[in-house]
C-alpha cells in the first residue's frame, strides 16, 4: 500500500508563512503529478497547485504569486510553500499523488489524511 503523510501546518497570522510537506512511502515504482488541494469549511475541495514529472506547474488563481510548489523525486516528497497567508486561505489542506507501483500497473492515486492551515487576521 501507499501512505501520504502532511506535515507543517498550523495557526498562523494573516501576512505569515507556512511551509508544507507530503511524503510518499510505500510501493512506488514511479509518480507522475503531485498536487496539494484544500477544503474549507462548508466548501468543495478544490485544487491549490500541482506540479507533473517535468516541473510544470499549475496554480489557482487565488494563490498565483503567494504559493510556491515543488517536489523531490529522490525522497517521494512534494512541498507547499506558502506566503503572505490570508484568512481566506485557511482550510484542511490535502497532499495527493499519481503513481504506479510496477512500470506494467496503471495510473493510481492516493490522497493524505490532510494537515489544518489556520490563518487568523
Amino acid at each position: 500500500q501507499v501512505h501520504l503523510m502532511e506535515s507543517g501546518g498550523g495557526l498562523v497570522q494573516a501576512g505569515g508563512s507556512l511551509r508544507l510537506s507530503c511524503a510518499a512511502s510505500g510501493r512506488i515504482f514511479s509518480i507522475s503529478a503531485m498536487g496539494w488541494y484544500r477544503q474549507a469549511p462548508g466548501k468543495q475541495r478544490e485544487l491549490v497547485a500541482r506540479i507533473g514529472v517535468g516541473g510544470i506547474t499549475d496554480y489557482a488563481a487565488s494563490v498565483k504569486g503567494r504559493f510556491t510548489i515543488s517536489r523531490d523525486d529522490a525522497e517521494k516528497m512534494v512541498y507547499l510553500q506558502m506566503n503572505n497567508l490570508k484568512p481566506e486561505d485557511t482550510a484542511v489542506y490535502y497532499c495527493n499523488i499519481n503513481f504506479r507501483s510496477s512500470w506494467s500497473q496503471g495510473s493510481l492515486e492516493v490522497w493524505g489524511q490532510g494537515t489544518l492551515v489556520t490563518v487568523s487576521s
